[in-house]
């Protein structure tokens, strides 16, 4: 075997980017790399070369061969190849066709108020607590389930079932654990399809079962939506909370003027690194890129939180600056054709946050050191088990 770096790189700190992206970015540009499970991938930090890939039709999630495919991890949502070469294409543009209406930013814009009284909701109820509080228990996690749960339609009392299901789902490390956690996730959606069947409501699901016919398809992308639709906003809450509580001259601006809250969402998205895992895809056909040449078949991951601290477009990237000119959008949300169309509910969301907490407790800290944090492990999504704070 080669001598290749390894990949994710290690890091002790969840809000910094090992520097060794860095390093390879600018002696290598796109570089080879080896996963922790000994296959090669083409390792991609550098902003316009992602921005490039995510928008080029040669590069897919699907691979020409997919017993031969390289992997990244054991994730069955994000370790190898999904779906089929021959439709791949036809596919995604049918689904995001489907689901772009329920996500669309007149719907998100009539989701605003409700979703900051859902805010208000949760930061009333902190403010009976004794603290220490855990901020993740009491606000990052049930917020954006919450709000996921009515726009589509579960029930949200089933909520600790589905995140317990929802963590095994995010195992990289047991494929079998993370398969079986996602065909669990899809049957229990099966059943609620069947529910909305014969009694739709003002909702998602209602919405696909009355367009689609294939209630195993509709079962399974239900499923990662859900997945998608609570896991990352969460985190980036715990992380937007410690990245403003890290920088106090930025967090004082913010409680001046919680109308900088939209731009202090952008930086947050920029800055947080909540996976170095990496999105894994593969070339139908040979691509020439940055002096490189990408064979049919080989695998690409592409790393947006590295590329968002591209120091070739971010001037003092790894500062922390709410207002930061958004002249390049970050690539938190993918970019082009695979841009998340969850995108518009997660900035609602995290703007509700954000222009309410600090004004709502502004003597908000942590109650143990940063490093004392305990962190949720072995998963795609480097997040934490638990944000205890006092006021």
């Amino acid at each position: 075997m080669s001598a290749l770096p390894v990949i994710p790189f290690q890091r002790s700190d969840l809000l910094e980017v090992p520097p060794e992206y860095r390093e390879l970015r600018i002696k290598e540009g796109i570089a080879r790399v080896r996963t922790r499970r000994g296959d090669e991938f083409w390792l991609v930090s550098g902003y316009e070369d992602a921005r490039k890939l995510f928008n080029d039709a040669r590069l897919g999630r699907s691979h020409p061969e997919p017993e031969k495919a390289a992997r990244l991890s054991g994730s069955a949502l994000l370790g190898g190849p999904q779906g089929d070469i021959a439709t791949e294409k036809a596919e995604h543009d049918r689904m995001r066709k489907l689901f772009m209406p329920s996500f669309s930013a007149r719907r998100m814009k009539a989701l605003t108020e409700h979703v900051g009284s859902l805010v208000d909701e949760r930061l009333d109820h902190l403010a009976k607590l004794t603290p220490p509080a855990d901020l993740h228990a009491e606000l990052s996690f049930p917020l954006p389930v919450l709000v996921i749960c009515q726009l589509l339609g579960v029930p949200f009392e089933d909520r600790a079932y589905f995140g317990g299901v929802s963590e095994r789902m995010g195992d990289m490390l047991d494929p079998n654990k993370s398969q079986a956690a996602r065909e669990e996730l899809s049957a229990y959606m099966a059943g609620l399809i069947e529910r909305k069947r014969q009694e739709p409501g003002e909702d998602v699901l209602s919405d696909l079962a009355g367009e689609l016919d294939d209630d195993g398809k509709i079962a399974d992308l239900a499923g990662t939506l859900l997945f998608a639709g609570h896991e990352t906003t969460v985190n980036r809450i715990d992380y937007g909370v410690l990245l403003l509580l890290a920088n106090p001259d930025q967090l004082g601006l913010l409680k001046a003027d919680p109308g900088l809250a939209p731009g202090a969402v952008e930086e947050i998205l920029r800055m947080t690194v909540t996976s170095l895992h990496g999105l894994p895809r593969y070339a139908h056909e040979d691509i020439e890129i940055g002096g490189r040449t990408i064979r049919r078949g080989e695998g690409v991951v592409l790393l947006p939180g590295a590329a968002n601290r591209d120091e070739r477009v971010y001037p003092d990237p790894d500062a922390f600056d709410i207002r930061r000119p958004q002249t390049d959008p970050h690539l938190s949300f993918g970019y082009g054709p695979r841009f998340c169309i969850g995108a518009s509910l997660a900035r609602v969301e995290l703007i509700a946050v954000f222009s309410r907490l600090f004004q709502r407790f502004p003597t908000l800290r942590l109650a143990v050191p940063a490093s004392q944090l305990r962190r949720s492990e072995g998963r795609i999504a480097d997040g934490f088990a638990e944000l205890p704070v006092i006021w």
